[in-house]
């Protein structure tokens, strides 16, 4: 799967939309799942929290490893899916889609993010 080019990146995998008022969604990038494996548990930030670039927010455990959680910008988490906590496999199955891992309320102008063709250029995709 290609990395969609609507969408920036951040080093440690992590991808966000462009803010919707204000707005961003977070996900991993299907580098990052493929690398993972088959992901069985997720730990999400709980709503509320307000987070800062890079900051490690939780983890995704799969059958071969544990990998942290990182935000690609600073802000306040202001939703979860509770879908991927309940069905851990979407973040394989769909990375750029319903695999999505939490709402951030932007605190900026995100930094330092790569766009599709420079992560793609990195990492493949």
């Amino acid at each position: 799967m290609s990395n969609p080019q609507n969408l920036t990146y951040s080093k440690e995998h992590e991808w966000l939309t462009a803010a919707v008022d204000g707005v961003a969604t977070v996900g991993i990038t299907a580098f990052a799942a493929d690398a993972l494996g088959d992901v069985v548990y997720v730990d999400l930030p709980e709503v509320g929290r307000v987070v800062e670039a890079d900051e490690t927010v939780g983890e995704l455990e799969s059958t071969k490893s544990v990998s942290d959680l990182y935000t690609p910008a600073a802000g306040e988490v202001v939703e979860v899916n509770q879908a991927v906590v309940d069905d851990p496999a979407l973040v394989n199955s769909a990375a750029f889609t319903d695999g999505w891992l939490f709402k951030l309320r932007l605190a900026g102008e995100p930094e330092g993010l790569l766009s599709a063709d420079e992560y793609t250029a990195q990492f493949g995709g």
